[in-house]
């Protein structure tokens, strides 16, 4: 069974494009704002992907900006622990503590990449077991 890695919208076309070739699939998913693709929200056993990836401001909201019901970075965060799937997400790196201290929560499989860093470290996620749960 190939591994499918989703992504939010604006993920690089060309970080996609390699991953397909190199026989991973891909599927879209959306914040619930967007939608882009698959409610994160509603990831589960079986239709689980094997990394998510996608920008920061794809699931940051300041606390208490977002209507009641919205999906928020603990959302996301409770859909990777629970289901043990990796979150790639760009923030160029002089911005990391930066990105970091926004969300002081994030659990260990949260990792925040450069841009110019993301298929290799999406690569990598792929061939080695998550560090999610817990």
């Amino acid at each position: 069974m190939r591994k499918i890695i989703g992504y939010f919208d604006g993920t690089e076309s060309a970080l996609l494009t390699n991953l397909v070739c190199e026989g991973y699939d891909t599927m879209p998913i959306s914040n619930g704002f967007d939608n882009h693709g698959m409610n994160v929200r509603i990831i589960n056993k079986e239709n689980r992907v094997d990394v998510l990836v996608g920008y920061l401001h794809k699931i940051y909201s300041p606390k208490g900006s977002t209507p009641a019901g919205a999906v928020t970075y603990q959302d996301v965060f409770h859909v990777c622990r629970t289901f043990d799937i990796p979150l790639v997400l760009q923030v160029d790196s002089h911005l990391h503590d930066e990105a970091r201290a926004l969300m002081a929560d994030a659990p260990p499989c949260v990792l925040f990449v450069d841009p110019s860093d993301a298929l290799e470290k999406v690569r990598q996620l792929l061939d080695q077991p998550s560090e999610c749960s817990g």
